[in-house]
């Protein structure tokens, strides 16, 4: 878990809403919030509902919650969750070719992916029923679903109980997404395969009139440094909390991109005008210092 701790003030503090999945590890795990700044976690819906009703002042939230409240929050600009092509925790698992899909049991934890999965489905001309439900793949499978939308933490395990267990010397790049009956569809690598372009998961967005203070971005942007430097023991961490072997957590972390570059925000903005037609334009800022 993270060593985030909440320094004493006097004055009323900051307040910072986290979304702590092995995902966000590299930046949250070194990080320590600077003094009159307090922290709350929770899963990306929490956090969405808490920055938009201004329970926390800054959040790493659904990148589709952002573009729908653009007119209300902007994003840090080179802070992201982002991918190219494969990731591992955002997956559909299902036990009938994707033309074949009716029913599609949704996780509630996320807007982004299912925003995500929408998008895609349109594009592909799909237009199965989409249900929330919660519980693991393998029991709405089990339910009679012949499609669930499984993300985070819990998604890149049950991923795993599909596909492994993996060989010693397995390539790392050529893992599979297949297991008996069920076939496991990595959303991020559809995305690429439509676009080209990476898919931004979060940003760290704030609401426009409490924008962060300078020392809390100066210690996210060290604690970032920190955290890729110490990539394995890192996943040494979280892969011995989540039951996975070592070697499939570090290849989990090294695919993110977590500095919002420019092929990040062509692939956020493609995403955006297929979201939500017409939508606010995109806010970055307070750039930060080094």
């Amino acid at each position: 878990m993270a060593s985030v701790f909440t320094a004493p003030s006097s004055a009323a503090p900051y307040r910072a809403g986290w979304i702590h999945y092995t995902n966000v590890a590299p930046i949250l795990d070194p990080l320590e919030v600077p003094p009159g700044v307090s922290v709350v976690t929770g899963v990306p819906t929490e956090m969405n509902a808490a920055l938009l009703e201004g329970r926390v002042d800054i959040a790493n939230i659904s990148v589709a919650e952002f573009i729908r409240h653009a007119d209300r929050l902007a994003a840090l600009p080179d802070f992201s969750v982002s991918v190219l092509g494969q990731v591992y925790s955002v997956n559909l698992f299902h036990t009938v070719p994707l033309p074949e899909l009716r029913r599609v049991a949704l996780t509630a934890q996320s807007a982004t992916s299912v925003a995500l999965l929408e998008v895609l489905l349109r594009e592909w001309g799909l237009s199965p029923t989409l249900t929330r439900e919660e519980g693991t793949a393998q029991e709405l499978l089990a339910r009679g679903y012949d499609g669930v939308l499984r993300i985070g933490d819990s998604a890149l395990r049950e991923w795993y109980e599909v596909v492994g267990p993996l060989a010693e010397d397995a390539s790392m790049t050529r893992l599979p997404h297949q297991g008996g009956a069920v076939t496991v569809t990595d959303l991020s690598q559809e995305w690429y395969r439509l676009t080209g372009q990476p898919f931004v998961f979060a940003v760290w967005a704030y609401r426009k009139d409490a924008p962060p203070p300078p020392d809390l971005l100066r210690a996210m942007r060290g604690a970032r440094r920190q955290g890729l430097g110490e990539l394995g023991a890192i996943a040494g961490r979280h892969a011995q909390r989540l039951e996975l072997p070592q070697r499939v957590v570090q290849h989990y972390l090294w695919n993110f991109r977590y500095h919002l570059e420019e092929p990040d925000r062509r692939g956020l903005h493609r995403f955006a005008d297929l979201l939500l037609p017409g939508h606010a334009p995109l806010e970055w800022g307070p750039q930060i210092t080094p």
